[in-house]
Formats: C-alpha cells, structure tokens, sequence
C-alpha cells in the first residue's frame, strides 16, 4: 500500500491525538492541520512534535462561538492561539477552505470538529465535494440524526469520488464494529447495550468540546442549548454532578448505523456511560452486550469489553486512524459513497 497523505479539520483533544497517535501507523503522513486560528501545511510532513509542543497548554474556548471557521476548542499558548503557535502554521480566516485549497496532495481528511450544529460535518463534505476534492473523509460524530444527512449528500459525494467514514471514533465506531461481531452468533438480534465509562481527571478546562458535546445528551439539553451555554454554566452542570456525569438511552449514532449494516433495528440499541471528569480511571467498565437468538433457536448474549487501562484517546483515535486507512483501500479501488464502522474493518 502507498503512503496515505491526510489532513485533521481541529487540533482540539481529538485532532493532537490523532496527529500524536498517526506516528505509530504505517503509512500515513499528517500534511495539514487546522483550527479556527491558523493552518498549518508542509507537503513533505508536518513536523508533529514540533506542532504538538507549541500549542501545549490550557484548551481556550469562546463560549460556543460556531464551529464554522474551524472551531474546535483549541490548544492556547503564549499570546497565539491554536496552531499559530507553529512556526509552521499560519494565521487565518478560512482554515477549512485553506485545507481544501491543498485537496489534490490529500488522500483522507480527519474531521475532528463537535458537530454543535447539526448539519456542520454534512456541510463540510458537500465543500470538499464541490471544490473536486476525491478522496477519503473520515468523522468522529456522535449524533444519529446526522448520518441521514449525509445519506442525502451520497450520490454527490460518489459522483465526486469521496468515501465517507462516518462515526469511526470509539463509540459510534470501535463499539459499533465490536457490536456487529458479537451479533453474527445470531439470526436474529433483540437487544443491543453499549455502556462506556470515561475518566478525564484533566476535567472540563482540558475538555471543553468533549464534555460540551456530551451535555447536550442530558435530558434537559439538546445540541442548541448545550451549545449555547457559557464556560460558566457548564462548570455549574459539572458541579451539580459532582464531577460525575451519567448519561442514559443518548442520543448515538449507533443505532442507526448498526441498522444501515442490517445488524438490527435502530429502536433495538440503546447507549449510555459515566463521565468522571475528577479521575483518570475510568469509572465503569466499557462494554457491548449483544443479545440475540440463534439458529437452533437458543438465546443468549454475546459481551465485548475494553481494558480499563485503554484511554479514551486511545480507543478514539487508533480506531479513526484505522477506519481512514480501510476507507482509503477502498477509495483506490474506486469504491465510493457513505459507509459506518459496522460495514468495514479497520487497517492496523
């Protein structure tokens, strides 16, 4: 296989462990990052150590101001913010365009944004597409509502050559990969349960996007009123829950994910998980239980769990890495479209 060259949209916590983790894969080479600051762009490579150290530091965040100039919450350092903080990046107004600007040196695209508006990520493939670009996008989104979206945007996004990846994170992605495994036992599914735990002692200051993302699961949140909270008022959510947040029956794109693979239906998946942004460890154990009934007519339950000692960067961004490789096998083979975790595996 050719070396894969790609881009991340967001140097939040997703997008630097993404760039971090990519030194570890095979044959893929970070050639582009952005944030709403800045762009960085090296066509021989970026140099991710030098781009992870200068915008080390606290996670700046503007209160919800829209993710639609590259926005998510990004890394500050000194007097610069995000990726101007490189020396090999510079400032400017439209980093998404600027990284479709460079589309003929890119294989695949990591769109590591909160999708805090529900059409953002559907948006940001009908510009790729529209700009030519053919290649590979890959997403880590979480809504279900989203995937439907850009299931109206397949026939441009296959006329202009681009394989989509949707949901490929841990959870929709990883869990949902691991779900339709467990499930293949069966003839026919009834239930399937994903429960993850996630510890970020590092709290909301280091994990604005995330946790912001995640409120607006809670039951008297939604995307808009999660988004338009302040810093503030998302620190009093935080501290009404003691630091610990339990979410149930979400809002995740894996029900209807696993539906489109033809596991099950999408009223058959329900997903929930702990949130303790106190502690490092993490507060349950990740698990996938997939029940069903075999041929011969037995019932029982097939369970995937992850190491507790697996971070949440980790089972995020191995995985997003991965399916970006398994997608851009596919997209040289001249196989385009939308496609969710459960129909592809993974490249290591």
């Amino acid at each position: 296989m050719n070396d894969i060259n790609f881009a991340v949209l967001g140097t939040g916590g997703i997008g630097r462990r993404a760039l971090e983790v990519s030194a570890d894969k095979d044959e893929l080479t970070p050639i582009a990052a952005c944030d709403r600051h800045g762009v960085a762009v090296n066509h021989d490579g970026l140099d991710v150590d030098e781009l992870l150290a200068a915008t080390e530091g606290n996670i700046a965040s503007d209160g919800g101001t829209t993710v639609e100039s590259g926005g998510d919450d990004i890394k500050e350092h000194g007097d610069d913010k995000g990726v101007v903080a490189s020396t090999q990046a510079e400032p400017t107004e439209t980093p998404i365009e600027d990284i479709i600007a460079e589309h003929e040196a890119i294989d695949a695209v990591l769109i590591a944004l909160p999708n805090l508006e529900h059409d953002f990520i559907p948006t940001v493939a009908e510009r790729f597409a529209n700009a030519g670009y053919e290649g590979v996008l890959v997403d880590v989104l979480k809504r279900s509502r989203v995937i439907g979206m850009l299931d109206d945007r397949e026939e441009q996004l296959e006329e202009s050559g681009i394989t989509f990846v949707c949901g490929a994170g841990a959870t929709p992605g990883l869990l949902t990969g691991a779900a339709a495994l467990a499930a293949q036992s069966f003839i026919e599914i009834e239930e399937v349960e994903i429960w993850w735990g996630v510890g970020l002692k590092s709290g909301y200051e280091d994990n604005r996007g995330t946790v912001r993302e995640d409120i607006a699961h809670l039951p008297d949140y939604d995307i808009e009123s999660a988004r338009a909270l302040s810093d503030e008022e998302i620190e009093e959510i935080v501290d009404a829950h003691d630091s610990v947040i339990e979410f149930n029956d979400m809002e995740h794109a894996d029900d209807v994910l696993l539906e489109r693979a033809g596991i099950c239906d999408a009223e058959d998946v329900t997903v929930g998980g702990v949130l303790d942004l106190r502690n490092d460890e993490k507060p349950t154990t990740t698990t996938v239980k997939v029940t069903g009934r075999t041929f011969d007519g037995e019932v029982g339950t097939n369970t995937f769990e992850l190491d507790d000692d697996t971070s949440m960067e980790a089972n995020v961004n191995g995985p997003a890495l991965g399916y970006l490789k398994a997608a851009v096998r596919r997209n040289w083979t001249g196989d385009y479209g939308v496609y969710g975790p459960a129909e592809l595996m993974p490249g290591f």
